[in-house]
């Protein structure tokens, strides 16, 4: 009878080991992304005990994206994954590695857009009609100008437009000394995203640059934008080198920056950091003084591979996370970026991080942060952006509109 009781109990073991689902989930090789993951996910193990996530850091590599793709080579990609741009979502989608939310999950995955009110920046993630991505975070590119240099040239507030911008280069600019603003981020491909692509949807009001796998930027937007960086070289109001931390030492009234840069100002310019004013990107003359300002967002997201077994029960985990605010105020808290969620000013969730006036301008302009071109040859098509547009017009080697039109030319050919 012992040896039956026994027998029955190991046998109801080995069948209860056998219906815990696991779950593969790879996070950003971040160290405050990895705590945040760690007490949510020890969390959800506690209290699911029949789907378990097992995670792990993205294996290191040259990049996070190199890692995944030679996983799914080897078959041993996760079943979800973050950490994911909208250029390497599109890869993947070209792949046939990815679940369309939309498709696979229906009704579900819209009432989770809507609980996690995201129902606005979501559109930024369509991809041939579907979405594959979760958004996780959205660091919108905003202006940051020195307010005290400013007041002391007679400005209770920054420049709004281009024209402005011209205005107060006059008074401040001196060659070979100080100059009006940053311009341009540099000459690597992702500097674009920093520069001209942030211009251009903020005097787009959020339109692509790239549509239907086109380039679409030699438009009345694409002009003024490239106009204003060309006008700004050819005066001398700006310089392609400006030094280090050329904002903070004073040799230029603004510049484009993250959220991640404040604790940077905080530690090494103490003194410089109250006098941050941030503000949207500045705009073409003609922008109306009454709507909203759009800029790019620095925004990755998490993704399911179509390889995951338990497609359901991982989506649950993803509902389990992102319906809940309290989970996107543990994220503020810990990673200091504010989550892709457009209640941010206005959900009580908040209230606490919106008494940093710097991080409630930043969290104000989530809703208008547009992600870049979901495309698969991002780094090819911005390598060109800087050889066929940034570069002639920063050593006034072309005018806008040749410039634009051979930069454009350039890129459909690499997109087709």
């Amino acid at each position: 009878m012992k040896r039956i009781l026994v027998f029955v109990l190991v046998v109801l073991a080995v069948v209860g080991l056998a219906q815990v689902k696991k779950i593969k989930f790879w996070v950003a090789p971040n160290p405050n992304q990895e705590m945040f993951w760690k007490s949510l996910i020890e969390k959800w193990n506690a209290e699911h005990p029949d789907v378990q996530i097992e995670w792990s850091v993205i294996p290191a590599a040259a990049s996070s994206e190199e890692a995944i793709l030679t996983a799914i080579a080897a078959g041993t990609a996760p079943d979800i994954s973050e950490n994911i741009f909208s250029g390497f979502a599109a890869q993947l989608v070209e792949l046939d590695q990815l679940v369309a939310f939309d498709r696979e999950f229906g009704d579900e995955f819209w009432k989770l857009v809507e609980t996690r009110k995201m129902s606005n920046i979501i559109q930024g993630w369509k991809l041939d009609g579907h979405f594959y991505v979760i958004p996780i975070y959205s660091n919108p590119m905003l202006f940051w100008w020195r307010g005290d240099l400013l007041k002391k040239l007679g400005y209770n507030e920054p420049p709004r437009t281009y024209s402005q911008i011209y205005e107060l280069a006059k008074k401040w600019v001196v060659p070979k000394e100080r100059y009006v603003i940053s311009v341009i981020a540099g000459r690597n491909w992702w500097d674009r995203w920093f520069d001209f692509i942030t211009y251009y949807y903020a005097a787009s009001g959020g339109k692509a640059y790239i549509e239907k796998n086109k380039a679409v930027f030699n438009n009345e937007h694409g002009r003024a934008v490239a106009e204003f960086i060309h006008t700004l070289f050819k005066n001398g109001w700006t310089a392609v080198d400006l030094g280090n931390d050329p904002l903070e030492n004073g040799r230029i009234l603004g510049q484009i920056a993250g959220p991640w840069h404040l604790s940077y100002v905080k530690e090494h310019y103490p003194n410089v950091y109250p006098h941050i004013v941030i503000t949207p990107p500045p705009v073409p003359d003609n922008y109306p003084a009454n709507k909203p300002v759009y800029t790019f967002a620095d925004t990755k997201g998490l993704v399911m591979f179509k390889h995951c077994k338990y497609k359901k029960e991982a989506f649950e985990f993803i509902k389990w996370v992102f319906s809940n605010p309290q989970n996107d105020a543990k994220w503020i808290e810990i990673t200091k970026m504010p989550p892709a969620r457009e209640d941010l000013n206005t959900n009580p969730v908040f209230a606490e991080y919106m008494k940093d006036p710097y991080f409630a301008k930043i969290a104000e302009y989530v809703a208008y942060a547009v992600p870049p071109a979901l495309i698969t040859k991002t780094i090819d098509v911005q390598n060109a952006m800087t050889t066929f547009l940034i570069e002639p017009l920063m050593y006034l080697k072309s005018t806008p509109e040749e410039a634009l039109k051979n930069a454009v030319k350039e890129i459909n050919a690499i997109l087709w």
